[in-house]
């Protein structure tokens, strides 16, 4: 061992080793901190993208709101036409809340003492302004708002307009519902018990809590199951609101990133705003509940500040899992869960253990029918969408939160209802008819305004289905008469009201068939005066009128008046072979009652923008198209169908003194029954028959007029005025006196001539008139108003930019 050779390791060989292995360590270290750049830097640019997605979207539009559709405000002013009991249901329609006492302290509540109705209104905003709350004593005596003042400092008021109704949402695509609401309208009640449940580090993390997630792990580690999350309400918001709910470790890793980003970029109350938005709660049907204050309104059909402590609770219970915890499904379930949250509640001293406790007693309280609109209107909703989708792009009516304020009465809508309900049936029953074979539509407009107040589109008025006030397109009978006497009023110097009409038999060649009406009593009158031919609906006497002034001139007068699809231009147009849907009907009456200016329907007033900001007027626009005087005229001999005519039977059903006009109308074999007509300040017409055309043994005396009668006994209106223009004399004719005449006509001597005891001559008829038709023999047959048998001349199509958009394509 003492001759062992000990090798020593030069020190420039052990200098070598040490570089070598420096070295090793060096690049070692220099990739490390080479891919830790790098993928800090790719960390960094993805989160640079994530940034951009974050702020586009929450500084953008948030969501996609959908349109809200609202009927016309109730106006009460003093001498307004109501009943107590209507007013109480309009109030109960818009959701206000009845109070046994007369300490009204928020908004949309109401109290009624004997003839007084005192009211709370709610703040609105309108296209033309805001409307404040404020406290309003109402009193109504014999259907009429006798007093109003402000019920704080008792001044009298000269109009109060309440909150319009909801009456439809045009929901987005993805169905999808919200109510907004800001910050300070979140209850301080929901604040703790959301943060205290779902986020107690809320305002103290930075969008991720690490202790959370460090505890959730270890609960549920130990509980072999997951019994516990760690996500933030600024992840739930990530995840909700930009992500999708896909269950990967690449889309968690991402809505953590994004939940820092959002927590430096924007406010607590910010984020903590746009979760209550944005959060979903329920469902129903197919539209879903998203955010606190539309689920308020959703489960207790109350809005979110007034929920108490067990309803907190309860919407905050069922975030855990809307379609878990269900409250119409599991009941008993969710009953549970929100109990629990009322434990938490009381753990961390957001109430007391007392009122924890009777908290826990109180049934869930769930209310049916909560956001939803104030009725069904599908009729009206169709209208109001074909003039809205001539201004608007489809997903804009979706998506933009637009705000449609239109012309629906809800109180005549549902009264029109009422009346069609009641009356159906017993049609049904009078003719022998299986239940529901009927049908029907009504259409109700404001005289003056052309506004569309109520549409009935069939019997079953919640059917959202085929329209028949807008689409059913039906011979209109008799109801075509009125036209053809305006047009003959409108020549002074040819006709006057009795001007003496000859009804006799006629018999014309068209397209090789003989064409021959008769009258529907199967009698000839011979020479009658002007108005009693109306008045009396006979058949004869209108053709033989229609032939004298031409077939093609009361064309016109019907295009003038409204009519927009074209008519054949044959003599059996002067019987009503023409057909129009009720709306157009409705249209053209409209003009004749508001003496013959022309007022385009509308089922639109404004449209604001989500801001409230005006986007599309539609303003009333009235055109002169036909004579006053000669509608005038019209009118008085309309009001004969009434006093002594085929609707004589409206004398017995309307109140006393409630003056109207309008005129039958029945088609061949009894397929339709019609009655239009007018008041002073509404026009209304009803169609009744059957889908299938098949004859039903109705007229438009036993049909149409009964229903007729119903609804305008129903809603509030006016009668006609009595009042005469100064261009129109009163004189005595035919043994009558009372007879209105156009000052200056050529007329006047006996019955039939023209004018009255005070006139000149004897009317003649223009030489500019047509021949005489060939007449024929033999006794009538029982048509009432045969069809025309070819079609010739059709009229071109009215331009009236809503009326062309009422039939769709």
């Amino acid at each position: 061992m003492a001759n062992a050779k000990i090798t020593v390791p030069s020190p420039k060989r052990a200098a070598r080793r040490r570089r070598r292995g420096l070295g090793l360590w060096a690049f070692f270290f220099s990739t490390i901190l080479l891919v830790g750049l790098s993928a800090a830097l790719a960390l960094g640019l993805y989160g640079v993208h994530l940034d951009k997605i974050v702020r586009e979207k929450f500084e953008g539009k948030r969501w996609a709101l959908p349109a809200r559709v609202y009927a016309r405000p109730l106006e009460l002013y003093v001498g307004r036409p109501i009943s107590q009991e209507s007013l109480v249901g309009e109030l109960e329609r818009l959701k206000y809340r009845r109070i046994d006492n007369s300490n009204l302290g928020r908004a949309g509540s109401f109290h009624v003492d004997a003839d007084r109705v005192l009211i709370r209104t709610r703040p609105f905003q309108f296209w033309d302004g805001s409307e404040a709350e404020r406290l309003v004593e109402v009193r109504i005596a014999d259907n009429r708002v006798t007093d109003m003042r402000a019920g704080s400092n008792g001044r009298d008021l000269a109009l109060v307009r309440l909150d319009p109704a909801l009456i439809a949402s045009i929901y987005p695509t993805h169905n999808e519902d919200r109510v907004l609401l800001r910050r300070q309208q979140l209850p301080p009640l929901l604040i703790k018990t959301l943060l205290a449940v779902e986020d107690r580090s809320f305002y103290k993390h930075q969008g991720i809590d690490p202790k959370g997630i460090v505890r959730a792990a270890y609960e549920n580690l130990m509980a072999g199951r997951t019994v516990q999350g760690a996500s933030t309400l600024t992840q739930q918001l990530v995840k909700n609101f930009y992500l999708t709910q896909e269950r990967t470790l690449e889309r968690k890793a991402k809505e953590a990133y994004m939940a820092v980003l959002l927590d430096q970029r924007y406010s607590k109350d910010e984020i903590l705003t746009a979760y209550a938005n944005e959060v979903y709660l329920g469902q129903d049907g197919s539209r879903a509940i998203h955010g606190f204050g539309l689920a308020s309104r959703f489960y207790f059909d109350r809005d979110l500040d007034e929920l108490n402590v067990p309803q907190i609770a309860l919407l905050v219970a069922v975030l855990k899992g809307p379609g878990e915890y269900n409250p119409r499904r599991s009941p008993e379930k969710v009953t549970d869960r929100r109990n629990l949250v009322i434990d938490l509640m009381a753990h961390h001293q957001i109430i007391s253990k007392e009122e924890a406790e009777q908290a826990k007693t109180t049934p869930l309280g769930l209310k049916d029918g909560g956001a939803k609109p104030a009725g069904e209107y599908p009729a009206f909703i169709q209208l109001v969408r074909r003039q809205l989708q001539r201004d608007y792009r489809e997903p804009d009516l979706r998506s933009e939160g637009l705000r449609i304020f239109t012309t629906l009465d809800p109180l005549i809508q549902s009264q029109t209802e009422a009346a069609i309900r009641e009356r159906m049936p017993k049609l049904d029953k009078q003719r022998r008819l299986a239940p529901g074979t009927l049908e029907t539509a009504a259409v109700v407009t404001s005289v003056a305004q052309g506004e569309v107040l109520a549409i009935v589109g069939g019997r079953d008025t919640d059917y959202a289905g085929f329209n028949r006030a807008l689409d059913a397109v039906r011979s209109i009978g008799s109801a075509i008469k009125p036209v053809i006497y305006l047009t003959a009023l409108a020549q002074p110097e040819r006709f006057s009201l009795v001007s003496p009409i000859t009804d006799r038999p006629i018999s014309l060649r068209a397209g090789g068939e003989l064409w021959s009406p008769k009258n529907y009593d199967h009698r000839v009158h011979g020479t009658v005066p002007l108005y009693q031919a109306l008045a009396k609906s006979y058949n004869l006497a209108t053709v033989n009128l229609g032939l004298q002034i031409g077939v093609n001139e009361v064309a016109e007068t019907l295009r003038r008046l409204g009519a927009v699809r074209p008519v054949s231009r044959v003599p059996a147009m002067l019987l009503g072979s023409a057909s129009l849907p009720p709306v157009e009907l409705a249209q053209v009456y409209q003009t004749i009652a508001a003496g013959g200016f022309r007022a385009p329907l509308r089922a639109i007033r404004e449209v604001l923008d989500a801001s409230g900001q005006p986007l599309n007027r539609y303003p009333l626009a009235v055109e002169p198209v036909v004579s006053s005087d000669a509608a005038y005229l019209t009118q008085w001999a309309m009001r004969q169908v009434v006093e002594q005519g085929t609707a004589t039977w409206l004398k017995q059903r309307l109140p006393e003194g409630m003056t109207v006009a309008g005129k039958t109308g029945t088609t061949n074999d009894m397929r339709d029954s019609w009655f239009a007509g007018f008041s002073g300040d509404r026009v209304l017409v009803v169609w009744v028959g059957r889908d299938d055309n098949k004859p039903m043994g109705l007229s438009g005396s036993s049909g149409a007029l009964r229903v007729w009668g119903d609804i305008m006994a129903k809603i509030s209106t006016e009668p006609l005025s009595d009042a005469v223009p100064d261009s129109i004399e009163i004189a005595s004719a035919c043994g009558r006196s009372g007879i209105p005449f156009s000052r200056g006509h050529v007329g006047g001597g006996a019955c039939g001539g023209g004018g009255g005891s005070g006139g000149g001559g004897r009317a003649r008829p223009s030489a500019s008139a047509e021949p005489e038709p060939k007449l024929a023999q033999g006794e009538p047959a029982p048509e009432p108003e045969p069809t025309p048998p070819r079609r010739e001349r059709s009229e071109p199509r009215n331009t009236s930019p809503f009326m062309s958009n009422f039939y769709g394509n």
